[in-house]
Parts: C-alpha cells; sequence; structure tokens
C-alpha cells in the first residue's frame, strides 16, 4: 500500500470523537476512497460506504431524502446489519457532490450523533460554491492531492530514516555526496515521468512499462476533460477549451492564459472567464498562480492583476502529453529538450500541496519571476526561480527583484540541478528535489506564544 500523509489527519480526526464531520476534497483518481476505505475498516468494527454518484445511476435511495430519520431508513436498506453505535460505525458518504442537499444534511447527522462519518468528493469545490446553505461550523474540510515527491520517495522504498538524514540536510543547508544527489535526481526524474496519481504509480511499481503508465495517465486525463465540461452546459465548451490549453500554454514563453486564445475571438479579457478559471481550479484538476506585480505581504491582498497561470495538478499527466512514451528525453536530460514546464509544474503541485498560495511576479519593464510565497517569519515574500538547465545562475528579473528596496526581500531560492547548495547575497542555491520540504506555516513556534 501506498503512504500517504493524510492518512494520520484522517486517522487523529475519526479517533478524536470531533462534533465536525471530515470532508475530505480532491480531484478524481488520487485516492481518496482507497484511503477512507482502509482507515475506516481498521478502526471500525462496522463499516458503511455508500457511493451517491453509483446511487444517483441506480436506485436513487437518497436523492430525495430530506429529514435524518429518511437517511437512517435508506442507510439500513443498503447495510442495516452493520448499524452499530457511533463508537464502533462509521459511514462514509462518498462523491457526495452527486447530492448536494446532503452537505447541508451534514450538520444534522453530526448533531444527532448517531454514527462517526466522514464524506468525500471529487468536485466539493464547485458544489459548495453552488451550495446555498453550507454547514461550515459542522463539517472540517481538507483537500487530498496526488502523491507529492516524498510520499513517491516512500513508494520507491525509502523508508523514514533516510528521509529524515534529507530533511535535516535541507534544514541545515548541506549537500549532499554525490552518490545520494544522483540516486534523488534519478528518482526526481522518473516521477516527472509518472507523476503522482496512485494508479499510475502502482503501474510503475508493478510492471516498470511507461507504455502502461501513458495508459493510466490518458484515461484520467480523459475523466478530467470530461468533469471540466459535465456540471455547467453553457459555459462546458469554455471550461473544456481553457483545459485543454493548458499544456500548450506552459510551453509558450510568457506560460500564462491568453485569453483572446480560448474563443479565438479579438477584445476577450481575463474576466471574461473568471468563472470558468474559478471552476477548474474549485475542481482540483487545474492549479492557480495569480500575477501580482506589487508584491507587499500577505501577497494575498495584492493581487490584482488580471494575469494568471493555469499548470495540470499532475506532472506525470503532462510529461505524458508532452513526449509520450519517450522516456530518454526526461531521464537523460537531453540538452535538445526545455524541461521548463515540468519543472515549473512539479514545483507548482508541491507547494500548493504543502499548503501554498501561489503567485508570480510580473512587470513588464523589470521582467518575470517564477513564483512568489509569503514568509511569516520575515512578513514578507519570498521569490523562487525554477532552472531545468544548465544555466541557473542566469536570473536578471530576480536579481531585479531581491534588489528592490521596497519589497523589503530577505531571501530568495534558486531551484535547480546542480548539487552544491550555494549562497549569494540574499539568493539560496537548492537542488529541484529540496522543494519537497517546503512547509507552509504561520510563523516560528516561538512567535505564536504572545507575551
Amino acid at each position: 500500500m501506498l503512504y500517504r500523509k493524510i492518512e494520520s489527519l484522517i486517522e487523529d480526526h475519526l479517533r478524536s470523537n470531533s462534533g465536525k464531520i471530515l470532508l475530505v476534497d480532491g480531484a478524481r483518481q488520487v485516492g481518496k476512497t482507497y484511503i477512507i476505505r482502509h482507515i475506516g475498516t481498521r478502526l471500525f468494527a462496522n463499516f458503511i460506504e455508500i457511493n451517491m454518484v453509483e446511487d444517483s445511476l441506480g436506485d436513487r435511495l437518497f436523492a430525495g431524502i430530506r429529514t435524518v430519520e429518511d437517511f437512517y431508513l435508506q442507510l439500513s436498506m443498503t447495510d442495516g446489519r452493520k448499524m452499530g453505535t457511533k463508537e464502533n460505525t462509521l459511514v462514509f458518504i462518498d462523491e457526495i457532490q452527486a447530492y448536494p442537499h446532503l452537505l447541508t444534511m451534514l450538520k444534522f447527522l453530526a448533531q444527532d450523533g448517531k454514527f462517526t462519518y466522514i464524506a468525500s468528493g471529487s468536485l466539493l469545490g464547485v458544489t459548495l460554491a453552488q451550495t446555498t446553505s453550507i454547514p461550515m461550523g459542522s463539517i472540517r474540510k481538507v483537500r487530498m492531492f496526488p502523491l507529492d515527491f516524498e510520499e513517491f520517495l516512500y513508494a520507491n522504498g525509502m523508508n523514514e530514516m533516510v528521509i529524515q538524514v534529507l530533511r535535516t540536510k535541507f534544514q541545515k543547508q548541506e549537500s549532499l555526496d554525490e552518490t545520494m544527489h544522483n540516486k534523488m535526481m534519478d528518482l526526481f526524474r522518473k516521477y516527472l515521468l509518472v507523476g503522482g496519481l496512485p494508479d499510475a504509480v502502482n503501474a510503475f511499481l508493478e510492471t516498470r512499462n511507461i507504455q502502461r503508465v501513458r495508459e493510466i495517465q490518458g484515461e484520467i486525463h480523459d475523466y478530467y476533460a470530461a468533469d471540466a465540461s459535465k456540471y455547467d452546459e453553457e459555459r462546458k465548451l469554455k471550461i473544456r477549451r481553457i483545459y485543454d490549453l493548458i499544456p500548450s500554454n506552459m510551453e509558450n514563453k510568457k506560460k500564462r492564459v491568453v485569453a483572446q486564445s480560448i474563443e479565438n475571438k479579438r477584445g476577450k479579457t481575463f474576466g471574461d472567464y473568471q468563472d470558468e478559471f474559478e471552476y477548474l481550479i474549485s475542481a482540483g484538476i487545474a492549479l492557480n498562480v495569480q500575477a501580482i506585480s506589487n508584491p507587499r505581504f500577505p501577497l494575498t491582498e495584492s493581487e490584482g492583476k488580471n494575469l494568471l497561470k493555469l499548470y495540470l495538478n499532475d506532472v506525470g499527466i503532462l510529461s505524458g502529453i508532452l513526449y509520450g512514451s519517450n522516456i530518454r528525453a526526461i531521464l537523460d536530460d537531453a540538452r535538445s529538450i526545455n524541461l521548463g514546464s515540468v519543472y515549473e509544474t512539479v514545483v507548482a503541485s508541491e507547494l500548493i500541496a504543502h499548503g501554498y498560495k501561489l503567485f508570480y511576479y510580473d512587470n513588464r519593464s523589470k521582467g518575470e519571476v517564477d513564483y512568489l510565497i509569503d514568509d511569516y517569519d520575515s512578513l514578507s515574500a519570498i521569490p523562487i526561480e525554477v532552472k531545468s538547465g544548465k544555466d541557473y545562475t542566469i536570473h536578471s528579473a530576480l536579481n531585479t527583484f531581491v534588489s528592490n528596496e521596497e519589497y523589503h526581500i530577505q531571501k530568495a531560492y534558486v531551484l535547480s540541478n546542480e548539487r552544491e547548495i550555494a549562497h549569494k547575497g540574499k539568493i539560496t542555491y537548492l537542488p529541484i528535489y529540496f522543494v519537497m520540504f517546503f512547509q507552509n506555516g504561520t510563523g516560528s513556534a516561538g512567535s505564536l506564544l504572545i507575551p
């Protein structure tokens, strides 16, 4: 079984006797159902699983319920023999977005306290946005992502001790030796090919057959594309078009969405497609990076430019679209191949999965910086540049950005293939794989204590 960090969070919540129902959000095929089923059957004597999409396509037992009593009645028809007590019975409501009215009912199920509950969905961000009565005080919502690079390392045989050594090296900013660095880069390049979707990772581990991996990634990409146009008849063509354009946008110099190319209509702007962008982001199948021209901490208060970049939620899907089954392009680090888009996708997915909201610096005269993240310790922004080639020390826009006294930049990072960790002024050069240890927080432990 694949190691997933979210397992401990789910288990701790279920053991806590919290009055809130845990709601696990995330795109399709990231492993939500599997991990909940694994934990639920292990912790509870009675585990009842109801898939609301299957119900909506079949008996529709839960389609018309409006009261807690009605819910219990239909639950008994599903698996009445397992309806025990709150302590020994977990009811798992899977794909709850199929019946939005059940999201409102979660409040009353939590208050009644007859059983322990957990729910999941693939389009919860979209469904919650469209639900008028959201029981926010009764639910705890968490998002699940594809396997990040650290989880991929575990899947490939690295143990906790090795991971801790790597983490300590990162914290102390000590370079790995040549052998370990080469091993990490080899696994990183394989991660670019395989990505983090559990079915693709398992296929890689079992077969080492890139063709099988690509078949799975292609199927899931098709699922995502279908979902992107499933729930909004009026806008579905535009949503699908934006989603289909993401890989080609990533190969452009600016990498950002060009509004006029979505419908091939002149005069179209970012604002014309705001709802469509929001849909893709809320559905979890696209990751967004917002442009900022005048960064101030916190960065969310500096939003304003109607420009954004969209990334696919899994680097394996992107590398499959760009390179197909040609694994040598990535594994051999071919000079003729620009891996910038896949490197940037990895960094974006890692940072977002680790709690960051992402921005990028866009200034017509001063250039662009790939990413900006909040630094709660220095109360300033941290710029990050991602380099896939040998010219990792060339970054004029970053130099200009860091030297701008108005921005109060305390530190910056350049992520590249280079083994040696080096410092040049405020800029630290790190191996690309160390992005797995970037973790968003609200400040150091000491700063959380009020004197």
